[in-house]
């Protein structure tokens, strides 16, 4: 397989994006990012609160992260991106921006052509029970372990068309980490 643009590590909440993330961009010298640290103050505020971001929330911080992987991708740098990315729209506006249409104007003269970025989508699944306990283990993170199940009922798990492989959680780091590099073989 040809190498994409960039590598969406995807996923709930404790499902071991950023654990992944990080380390898979390490082992094939890519940029790594954590979704997670693009929030703006007001999503992180209402989630340490316990409520739900809804796609008003979330759509302006997609698109602000489509444009960092374009801007990257465009100068040849490979990215992994971690970000739970839970619906087909949220993947495509990573992809696409906003309605699959450029976010940024045109320069004057120039023809405005649609930004893509050549993604593979990686689904890291559980069950909640496994994530729930994850979740319950980790300390310092805005999101709260009763926010997951708002989490699982917005889940969309990506399928055809979309250019993705799905790894179950349940799986060693070390597994993990091996499937996914083999895609690169």
């Amino acid at each position: 397989m040809a190498a994409p643009g960039a590598l969406l590590v995807m996923g709930v909440s404790g499902s071991g994006k950023s654990t992944v993330g990080s380390l898979l961009a390490s082992e094939l010298g890519w940029k790594f990012y954590d979704a997670d640290d693009y929030h703006p103050e007001e999503n992180r505020v209402k989630m340490g609160k316990g409520i739900p971001l809804n796609d008003q929330d979330r759509i302006p911080w997609l698109c602000n992260l489509h444009d960092i992987l374009l801007r990257d991708v465009a100068t040849g740098q490979h990215v992994v991106l971690a970000c739970s990315a839970l619906k087909k729209v949220y993947r495509d506006i990573l992809i696409r921006g906003k309605d699959g249409a450029p976010q940024k104007c045109a320069e004057p003269g120039k023809e405005e052509r649609l930004a893509e970025v050549k993604l593979l989508v990686v689904h890291l699944s559980g069950s909640f029970e496994v994530i729930s306990g994850r979740l319950l283990q980790r300390k310092g993170h805005f999101m709260p372990a009763e926010l997951l199940q708002s989490q699982f009922d917005a889940l969309e798990p990506p399928s055809a068309p979309e250019n993705f492989i799905q790894i179950s959680v349940d799986k060693n780091l070390s597994e993990i980490i091996a499937t996914i590099l083999k895609i690169f073989k």
